[in-house]
Protein backbone atom coordinates (compact mmCIF):
# COMPACT_ATOMS: atom_id res chain seq x y z
CA UNK A 1 0.00 0.00 0.00
CA UNK A 2 1.98 2.99 -1.34
CA UNK A 3 -0.55 5.21 0.34
CA UNK A 4 0.42 4.52 3.45
CA UNK A 5 3.72 7.07 3.60
CA UNK A 6 0.85 9.40 2.68
CA UNK A 7 -1.17 8.86 5.68
CA UNK A 8 1.76 8.28 8.47
CA UNK A 9 3.30 12.06 7.17
CA UNK A 10 -0.74 13.33 7.19
CA UNK A 11 -0.60 11.98 11.12
CA UNK A 12 2.05 13.25 11.85
CA UNK A 13 1.43 16.96 10.35
CA UNK A 14 -2.15 17.09 12.64
CA UNK A 15 -0.37 16.28 15.77
CA UNK A 16 2.75 18.58 15.16
CA UNK A 17 1.22 21.77 14.00
CA UNK A 18 -2.81 21.10 14.33
CA UNK A 19 -3.99 19.30 17.04
CA UNK A 20 -3.32 21.47 20.13
CA UNK A 21 -3.54 24.19 18.74
CA UNK A 22 -7.60 23.72 17.81
CA UNK A 23 -7.71 21.71 20.99
CA UNK A 24 -7.03 25.10 22.56
CA UNK A 25 -9.89 26.59 21.06
CA UNK A 26 -12.29 24.54 22.48
CA UNK A 27 -13.80 20.97 21.69
CA UNK A 28 -16.33 22.25 19.09
CA UNK A 29 -13.38 24.20 16.87
CA UNK A 30 -11.23 20.64 17.22
CA UNK A 31 -13.98 18.83 16.22
CA UNK A 32 -15.20 20.37 12.98
CA UNK A 33 -11.40 21.68 12.82
CA UNK A 34 -10.39 17.69 12.32
CA UNK A 35 -13.46 16.32 10.50
CA UNK A 36 -12.01 19.01 7.70
CA UNK A 37 -8.39 17.47 7.92
CA UNK A 38 -9.54 13.42 8.35
CA UNK A 39 -12.57 14.44 5.23
CA UNK A 40 -9.34 16.42 3.09
CA UNK A 41 -6.95 13.60 3.56
CA UNK A 42 -9.48 10.91 1.97
CA UNK A 43 -10.12 13.46 -0.81
CA UNK A 44 -6.48 12.77 -1.07
CA UNK A 45 -6.42 9.55 -1.12
CA UNK A 46 -9.25 9.54 -4.00
CA UNK A 47 -7.79 12.07 -6.09
CA UNK A 48 -3.85 12.40 -5.82
CA UNK A 49 -2.52 9.48 -3.51
CA UNK A 50 0.30 8.29 -3.49
CA UNK A 51 2.18 11.51 -3.49
CA UNK A 52 5.30 10.95 -1.60
CA UNK A 53 6.27 7.98 -3.42
CA UNK A 54 5.43 9.91 -7.05
CA UNK A 55 7.56 12.94 -6.50
CA UNK A 56 10.94 11.50 -8.03
CA UNK A 57 8.65 10.85 -10.69
CA UNK A 58 7.09 13.44 -11.59
CA UNK A 59 8.72 14.56 -14.58
CA UNK A 60 8.99 11.33 -16.15
CA UNK A 61 5.86 11.37 -17.64
CA UNK A 62 4.22 13.99 -20.21
CA UNK A 63 1.67 16.85 -18.75
CA UNK A 64 -1.70 16.56 -20.46
CA UNK A 65 -3.53 19.67 -20.60
CA UNK A 66 -6.98 19.60 -19.16
CA UNK A 67 -9.87 18.89 -21.32
CA UNK A 68 -11.74 22.21 -21.33
CA UNK A 69 -14.72 20.77 -23.06
CA UNK A 70 -17.43 20.24 -20.20
CA UNK A 71 -19.53 17.03 -20.31
CA UNK A 72 -17.21 15.48 -23.51
CA UNK A 73 -17.43 11.79 -22.02
CA UNK A 74 -21.55 11.76 -22.29
CA UNK A 75 -21.44 13.49 -25.89
CA UNK A 76 -19.03 10.94 -26.53
CA UNK A 77 -20.53 8.22 -24.83
CA UNK A 78 -17.28 7.07 -23.34
CA UNK A 79 -17.05 5.46 -19.72
CA UNK A 80 -19.17 5.38 -17.03
CA UNK A 81 -20.43 9.16 -16.96
CA UNK A 82 -23.34 8.67 -14.63
CA UNK A 83 -21.18 6.94 -11.91
CA UNK A 84 -17.97 9.96 -12.70
CA UNK A 85 -20.66 12.79 -11.96
CA UNK A 86 -22.18 11.28 -9.18
CA UNK A 87 -18.63 10.58 -7.84
CA UNK A 88 -17.56 13.74 -8.02
CA UNK A 89 -20.88 15.94 -6.81
CA UNK A 90 -20.72 13.43 -3.88
CA UNK A 91 -17.24 13.87 -3.15
CA UNK A 92 -17.24 17.37 -2.26
CA UNK A 93 -20.83 17.77 -0.68
CA UNK A 94 -18.98 17.27 2.80
CA UNK A 95 -16.50 20.41 2.38
CA UNK A 96 -19.71 22.57 1.15
CA UNK A 97 -20.87 21.48 4.52
CA UNK A 98 -18.07 21.94 6.71
CA UNK A 99 -16.90 25.63 5.31
CA UNK A 100 -19.60 27.55 6.95
CA UNK A 101 -19.00 25.48 10.51
CA UNK A 102 -15.26 26.18 10.12
CA UNK A 103 -16.28 29.77 9.07
CA UNK A 104 -19.01 31.64 10.26
CA UNK A 105 -21.44 33.72 8.25
CA UNK A 106 -19.84 31.83 5.31
CA UNK A 107 -21.89 33.11 2.20
CA UNK A 108 -22.97 30.97 -1.06
CA UNK A 109 -20.04 32.65 -3.15
CA UNK A 110 -17.84 31.99 -0.87
CA UNK A 111 -18.40 27.86 -0.74
CA UNK A 112 -18.16 27.75 -4.65
CA UNK A 113 -14.88 29.92 -4.74
CA UNK A 114 -13.29 27.69 -2.21
CA UNK A 115 -14.50 24.69 -3.51
CA UNK A 116 -13.90 25.77 -7.29
CA UNK A 117 -9.96 26.69 -5.86
CA UNK A 118 -10.01 23.11 -4.17
CA UNK A 119 -11.23 21.16 -7.53
CA UNK A 120 -9.04 23.43 -9.36
CA UNK A 121 -6.04 22.42 -7.36
CA UNK A 122 -6.71 18.65 -7.55
CA UNK A 123 -7.15 18.82 -11.39
CA UNK A 124 -3.86 20.76 -12.15
CA UNK A 125 -2.46 18.37 -9.96
CA UNK A 126 -3.71 14.99 -11.17
CA UNK A 127 -1.72 14.67 -14.46
CA UNK A 128 1.37 16.23 -12.77
CA UNK A 129 1.85 13.08 -9.81
CA UNK A 130 0.32 10.11 -11.87
CA UNK A 131 0.92 10.31 -15.72
CA UNK A 132 -1.87 7.59 -15.98
CA UNK A 133 -4.47 10.17 -14.81
CA UNK A 134 -5.99 13.27 -16.37
CA UNK A 135 -8.13 16.54 -15.83
CA UNK A 136 -11.25 17.36 -16.60
CA UNK A 137 -13.30 20.86 -16.32
CA UNK A 138 -16.28 18.56 -15.95
CA UNK A 139 -15.02 17.50 -12.51
CA UNK A 140 -14.63 20.94 -11.47
CA UNK A 141 -18.33 21.60 -12.18
CA UNK A 142 -19.32 18.71 -10.06
CA UNK A 143 -17.13 18.99 -7.62
CA UNK A 144 -18.66 22.74 -7.62
CA UNK A 145 -21.99 21.36 -7.75
CA UNK A 146 -21.15 19.34 -4.80
CA UNK A 147 -20.02 22.19 -2.46
CA UNK A 148 -23.34 23.85 -3.17
CA UNK A 149 -25.61 20.87 -2.08
CA UNK A 150 -23.20 20.93 0.77
CA UNK A 151 -24.21 24.44 1.67
CA UNK A 152 -28.05 23.85 0.95
CA UNK A 153 -27.28 20.57 3.55
CA UNK A 154 -25.84 22.92 5.91
CA UNK A 155 -28.87 26.06 5.76
CA UNK A 156 -31.02 22.80 6.26
CA UNK A 157 -29.46 21.06 9.14
CA UNK A 158 -28.01 24.69 10.50
CA UNK A 159 -29.79 24.84 13.60
CA UNK A 160 -29.28 21.08 14.65
CA UNK A 161 -25.77 21.38 13.53
CA UNK A 162 -25.18 24.96 15.82
CA UNK A 163 -27.22 22.78 18.96
CA UNK A 164 -25.00 19.83 18.49
CA UNK A 165 -21.40 22.28 18.68
CA UNK A 166 -22.79 24.12 21.38
CA UNK A 167 -23.44 20.93 23.21
CA UNK A 168 -19.82 19.59 22.64
CA UNK A 169 -18.47 22.71 23.50
CA UNK A 170 -20.54 23.58 26.84
CA UNK A 171 -19.62 19.72 27.73
CA UNK A 172 -16.59 19.82 29.71
CA UNK A 173 -15.56 16.08 30.62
Amino acid sequence: MKEIIDFIILIIIYFWKFYKKWKERGRDILLVNTTMYVYLSFVLYFTLMPIIISLPFIFNHPYHPMNLVPFIDILNGRGDFIRQVGLNVLMTIPFGLLIPLLEKNTKLFNVIFYTFLLSLSIELLQPLINGARSSDITDIITNVIGGIVGYILYLIFKPILVRILRYIKSNKD
